[in-house]
């Protein structure tokens, strides 16, 4: 044991790795729009509402924000390189209809970083809800279903939600650092942070593009340039074993993986946070793992719990490795992440809402 942990990395040490607790105690990372804000934004969202087509289309110059953009980039510092997450609190969807809201959400993500896919449909906005699905179907993502989805990365560089309904219950967003996960890993079991360091199969769940395998190989930790970048879905990486050509995990893998998870889901790591309508959350999936709860719906239609999601690719993004080209298309800055599906149009998918 004391000769493997000379193969890893040192613990690292600085705002990304931060505990549970101590973000609970803090509201440092909740940043409320002024109403001025707040009304640079419905101005330029009503000129976009009001121009025909695809919303995928618009560019920066067509959703001026000259007083909040600049406010933008530095909460998009901190997303990262510093704490990994933000929420930004105040948006009054409540007044707007949900294509309004859409277009605003979109807006403000056009200031942070390139619209990327997010299934093989080109869709640029998700919508995060109960589709009556299960996550037993291997071609299901967990999001379309009311399961509790478990920690886990997306397939760009920021994710960003935007709370347009509440569950009735349960739905809470949880955040853990994999920087902090990082390091307990390495004081416990030195060995298992080699283990997550090697390539390791992860189910692409129908979503493949040309020339693709069915799944990528990328180790679940990533040291590039002085920097560790996390990729994990756990209950990927299990069902890519339905494929011939992925062999079973390792009793080794499947310490590791165990051990991971355990780290995730102990309080004095994670956090929770609960949406209210008009929330916007940002996080780094670089640094960061999300979770949802499981939840119990309203009955409404209209009420249900419903979540917009944009994936987004910062042109200040950090360097990663060569093979996230297997999941991320590129590791070019600003050009790269999302569900790369040959043929398939960026499209903002309105209809759905």
């Amino acid at each position: 044991m004391a000769g493997a942990i000379l193969k890893v990395p040192p613990e690292i040490d600085g705002p990304s790795a931060w505990y549970g607790p101590e973000v609970a105690a803090s509201n440092d990372w909740v940043r409320y729009l002024s109403d001025p804000e707040v009304g640079e934004i419905e101005r330029a969202l009503k000129a976009v509402a009001s121009v025909p087509g695809d919303i995928a289309d618009i560019a920066r110059d067509d959703f001026p924000l000259p007083t909040i953009g600049p406010r933008l980039q530095l909460l998009l510092d901190e997303v990262l390189n510093d704490r990994g997450f933000v929420l930004i609190r105040g948006l009054p969807i409540a007044r707007w209809n949900k294509r309004e809201a859409a277009i605003a959400f979109l807006g403000i993500g056009i200031h942070l970083g390139r619209l990327r896919s997010q299934n093989a449909q080109g869709h640029v906005i998700g919508h995060v809800r109960d589709a009556g699905r299960s996550s037993l179907d291997p071609n299901v993502r967990i999001y379309q279903t009311r399961e509790r989805q478990t920690y886990h990365t997306d397939s760009c560089d920021v994710v960003g939600l935007l709370c347009v309904h509440a569950a009735k219950s349960g739905g809470l967003s949880s955040l853990v650092s994999s920087v902090t996960i990082y390091n307990e890993m390495r004081r416990r079991r030195p060995d298992l942070v080699e283990a997550l360091s090697e390539p390791i199969e992860t189910d692409r769940r129908g979503e493949v593009g040309a020339g693709q395998k069915p799944y990528f190989s990328i180790p679940v930790f990533n040291w590039h340039d002085g920097l560790l970048s996390t990729i994990y879905q756990r209950q990927y990486i299990e069902s890519a074993r339905r494929f011939q050509d992925v062999p079973p995990l390792t009793s080794l893998q499947t310490s590791a993986l165990d051990l991971f998870d355990s780290l995730a889901n102990d309080p004095a790591l994670h956090t929770l946070m609960e949406f209210q309508a008009g929330d916007i959350q940002l996080v780094h999936n670089h640094t960061i793992l999300h979770d949802r709860t499981s939840f119990e719906d309203w009955p409404e239609p209209e009420r249900r719990r419903h979540l917009l999601r944009l994936w987004l690719a910062p042109a200040g993004a950090r360097p990663l490795p060569p093979v996230y080209t297997e999941r991320f298309g590129s590791v070019v800055p600003g050009d790269r992440g999302g569900v790369l599906v040959e043929g398939t149009k960026l499209t903002a998918a309105l209809a759905e809402l």
